[in-house]
């Protein structure tokens, strides 16, 4: 008898040592590989079993979330439609999260460990945290501003602060509104779909991950790099340019939509927006310092997040002369994304320092008590010394005030500004983009408050966008008004 109890407990040891390693294969070995099943539902359940903290834009809320009683219990709602879209993304129980809603996921969870009122709090208690607060840069004056300007046209506007770096609008258009998405019902699933099949692209995030030819807007870089590079000493002495300009290499013919152009000085070429006089700087300037110059403004960074990644706006470093031409005017190979244009106009009013642009200011604590907050960051050394900054500054302010951009500008304030039509399609057969770009200070501020590119796509951006009267320069004027109306700007800044 004793002996066959022996045997009984020998082999129930061996099925308890076989059972507590199979669990040890289950929870460690194949963990991962359980917790990616799409049949498991666990972390969903986890992730939607609290609300989630919520996103603000100068202190108005701009996020909630409501108990469904369902198994996904929390559902995301938004207070604003499709205004802070491009801001906010979306957190959807069926499809994802994106932009805010993704790259501050962990904090809007409660699952950073920074929230943890002791360290390793979370791993003890295996609960995660109340979700915190995240708190952007965005300035809902700007935001409404640029958004009502862009209403019924595809586009995006972009807001900076020159000085730090801060996002204070980020506008695309047409947009959807993010609670179509929230849940996971057959609405939810056929307002997916239908917004994956609308040919105007709702979802796609223009202002960041969008690029353009930027057109005469890049003129600002060309003339950055004349005279960087010395090509250019004088803005004022006439340059050998005629008119119209024969591209190196071939028996192409590039004309001006502007008369006076033959010889222009670089201040009357740039006020009055001359093809040929920035092509043949471009060709006399050369690929290499062109596309060094570029760079340093911020073409080509692959790494730029804001913290979501931006698409990286494009120059190229291999062309021939006749390319090359094409490219300093905005043209051939050149793309930008608005952010990346309202950085070149932000370069320029913050003396030629380069900023790198944020969206999130701090993150906090479901009771506001600060857990991180942005500090602004120069991106490397002046892009272009103080005497550069200067004369691009006075070449932009001179094309608002007599120039190609009078619609934009703002009584009572020194505003700046370039504007630029961007020929597209087969042979250029498709209307043209409308940008432009620009700053603005008021008459005691040091360092323009605000810096502002706009691009409105298939405008009507023919003879009048040159002469000012464009499609873009009126939705910058609105941004600029408001920024300037929008108080001192950020607390405990000294802009005098």
């Amino acid at each position: 008898m004793i002996r066959c109890i022996r045997h009984v407990s020998a082999v129930g040891l061996l099925l308890l040592v076989a059972l507590l390693a199979n669990a040890s294969r289950v929870q460690v070995l194949n963990s991962e590989e359980y917790g990616a099943n799409p049949a498991n539902r666990r972390h969903a359940l986890a992730h939607w079993a609290q609300p989630r903290g919520d996103i603000y834009a100068g202190g108005v809320r701009l996020t909630g979330s409501v108990d469904t009683g369902e198994g996904l219990r929390y559902e995301r709602t938004y207070e604003q439609g499709a205004l802070y879209a491009p801001v906010t993304g979306f957190a959807s129980q069926s499809y994802g999260t994106t932009m805010l809603e993704d790259t501050e996921d962990a904090s809007l969870s409660g699952r950073d460990p920074r929230l943890a009122p002791l360290p390793l709090w979370g791993e003890l208690t295996r609960s995660p945290q109340p979700g915190a607060q995240v708190h952007t840069t965005i300035e809902p004056r700007l935001q409404e501003a640029g958004y009502a300007g862009l209403r019924g046209r595809k586009g995006a506007v972009v807001a900076l602060d020159p000085a730090t770096g801060r996002i204070l609008a980020l506008v695309s258009a047409p947009g959807y509104d993010p609670r179509e998405l929230a849940g996971n019902s057959p609405k939810v699933r056929a307002a997916w779909q239908r917004l994956l099949a609308d040919p105007d692209q709702p979802l796609l995030n223009r202002a960041t991950r969008q690029t353009y030819p930027p057109g005469s807007t890049f003129k600002v870089v060309t003339a950055a790099a004349a005279l960087s590079s010395g090509v250019v000493e004088d803005i004022d002495a006439p340059t050998v340019s005629p008119s119209p300009y024969n591209l190196v290499g071939t028996r192409t013919l590039l004309r001006n939509e502007s008369a006076g152009c033959a010889d222009a000085p670089l201040h009357t070429a740039f006020v009055v927006s001359c093809n040929t006089v920035f092509a043949k700087l471009g060709a006399s300037v050369g690929t290499e310092e062109m596309a060094r110059t570029a760079a340093a403004f911020g073409f080509d960074d692959e790494g730029l997040r804001i913290p979501a990644p931006v698409l990286p706006s494009h120059f190229g470093s291999r062309m021939d002369a006749a390319q090359v031409a094409l490219s300093a005017i905005g043209q051939f190979d050149t793309r930008a994304t608005p952010l990346q244009m309202a950085s070149v106009a932000a370069t320029v009013a913050n003396g030629g320092i380069r900023m790198r642009p944020y969206l999130v200011d701090r993150i906090a604590d479901r009771s506001g008590e600060t857990v991180t907050q942005t500090r602004p960051e120069a991106l490397g050394g002046p892009v272009v010394d103080g005497y550069t900054a200067q004369r691009l500054q006075e070449m932009m302010a001179d094309t608002v005030r007599v120039g190609t951009g009078r619609r934009a500008a703002v009584p009572g304030a020194l505003v700046g500004g370039k504007t630029g039509t961007a020929q597209h399609g087969v042979d250029n057969s498709r209307k043209p983009y409308a940008w432009f770009v620009s700053w603005a200070k008021a008459p005691d501020d040091r360092v323009a408050r605000v810096a502002v590119a706009v691009v409105v796509e298939d405008a009507e951006a023919r003879r009048s966008d040159i002469s000012g009267g464009g499609s873009a320069a009126p939705i910058a004027r609105a941004v600029m008004k408001a920024a300037l109306a929008d108080g001192e700007g950020e607390p405990g800044r000294d802009r005098r």
